[in-house]
């Protein structure tokens, strides 16, 4: 069954324009609700949100969908995704949702859910949730209406929760970090973080307003954390998304660290401290570097398609623990059910402080290879896969290439585009191989 509604993450779109609007999203958690109790008999479910001022409206709507069903409600109020999954687990609640178009500005919006055990849910539940939003409502009485409260220390349990994944015998004391939470659902709880682990703290992005989240700061935008790092001779910067599962880092020098040598420094970290990591998961963007320097140290490697859904079903199907995008999405799953920029974050600086090297240093054996990203347009009907030219045009540079470097056709899943992405050791040779196959897609 194919899904009208459900993404790779939820439901997202402009406010104001289908489906993110307050009578879809009502109909949309009495939807919920009716699958939820095709299995519990009173469910209760979390909502947690980002600073967008069009979440307050969405919120009330969710929680009105929720009642009518005879689903009982739990307001966190702004908080980050995963500290939502956290809460959802250990609450034992029966649903988490969250209201965040995460690193998109505000003018957008969206919905996504997290079951009791504070992980994605499956195609078959997002199947069901639509075949029940295809059929008419059915209200309960008011005897069985479903009721709602707010739970107020909701931030400080996800504070002590991050603090809980940082080695106890260390402590981030004598650091200078600046914070940036892209004026989203961490403003509060991420300067609090690294403030009470002992980190002298200095903030930006921290100040929401319902319509500045992830303008010109954040995960989406380092250059604000670069240029607050040198300005403040601050130690590192940690960079957040709007919903804090993405994650940035800047040391002294005001080098941006990005998501796939984050992952290959967690890997490596846990190598030095004797434990086991038999393998680690990418996307088809991961760069090639961080695959050899892992299958370097013994460590195998798998590709993902893009996403960290897809990163995280890599995972459990493997039965490994640690994987992420080069984006900042980054898992480490004896940690947390999902992605956390927080704990990735905790888990670098946990690595620093205890090897007494910068974050350089410890990522000297990476240098990422260059990698060039062209776009073609394709002509309408356009057989891109049976082109002949680019056959061979792909199987020459591949040759060429060997075992240093790759490439990567991809169509774009929302514009009539070719993405071709070529990664070698030599920048030049990558820029000249990627226009080839341009040329080659050009004449077929």
């Amino acid at each position: 069954m194919s899904r009208q509604y459900f993404g790779t993450d939820g439901i997202r779109g402009t406010v104001g324009q289908a489906p993110i609007t307050p009578d879809f999203v009502l109909r949309l958690a009495h939807a919920v609700g009716r699958v939820l109790k095709q299995t519990e008999e009173r469910p209760t479910v979390l909502i947690g949100k980002d600073t967008r001022i069009s979440g307050y409206m969405l919120e009330s709507a969710l929680e009105s969908g929720f009642n009518s069903a005879g689903v009982d409600v739990v307001l966190l109020g702004p908080l980050p995704t995963p500290g939502v999954a956290y809460l959802t687990r250990t609450q034992r609640a029966s649903l988490g949702v969250v209201i965040s178009a995460s690193h998109n500005a505000f003018a957008d919006n969206g919905i996504k859910f997290f079951s009791a055990h504070g992980t994605k849910l499956s195609d078959a539940w997002e199947e069901a949730v639509e075949a029940a939003l295809a059929q008419p409502p059915v209200w309960v009485d008011s005897a069985n209406l479903g009721k709602t409260r707010r739970l107020d220390d909701a931030a400080g349990r996800y504070i002590e929760f991050c603090k809980s994944t940082f080695a106890n015998d260390l402590t981030l004391k004598g650091l200078k970090i600046v914070v940036d939470a892209a004026h989203g659902a961490a403003y509060q709880v991420a300067p609090d973080v690294f403030h009470e682990l002992g980190a002298d703290i200095v903030c930006i992005g921290c100040s929401p307003d319902g319509l500045n989240i992830n303008h010109e700061v954040g995960a989406t935008h380092p250059e604000a954390l670069i240029a607050a790092v040198k300005a403040h001779g601050a130690d590192y910067g940690v960079a957040l998304d709007g919903d804090a599962d993405r994650l940035q880092l800047v040391d002294a020098n005001g080098r941006l660290f990005n998501g796939d040598e984050v992952l290959f420094l967690m890997v490596s970290e846990r190598l030095a401290r004797g434990e086991e990591v038999t393998g680690a998961v990418g996307t088809l963007m991961t760069n090639l570097a961080v695959e050899v320097a892992l299958k370097a140290r013994g460590v195998q490697f798998v590709r993902a398609k893009v996403g960290d859904r897809y990163v995280l079903e890599e995972l459990e199907k493997n039965g490994w623990l640690l994987g992420g995008e080069g984006s900042g999405h980054l898992l480490a799953l004896d940690k947390h059910t999902t992605g956390d920029g927080l704990i990735s974050a905790l888990q670098v600086l946990q690595a620093c402080v205890r090897s007494g090297k910068p974050l350089s240093s410890l990522l000297a054996d990476v240098t990422l290879f260059p990698q060039v990203l062209l776009n073609v347009r394709l002509r309408p009907g356009q057989d891109w896969k049976s082109s002949v030219t680019l056959q061979a045009e792909s199987k020459a540079v591949e040759a060429e290439l060997g075992e240093t470097g790759r490439i990567l056709i991809r169509a774009s899943g929302t514009e009539p585009l070719l993405r071709i992405m070529v990664e070698a050791r030599d920048a030049a040779q990558a820029k000249n191989c990627a226009e080839r196959l341009v040329a080659a897609v050009q004449l077929a």
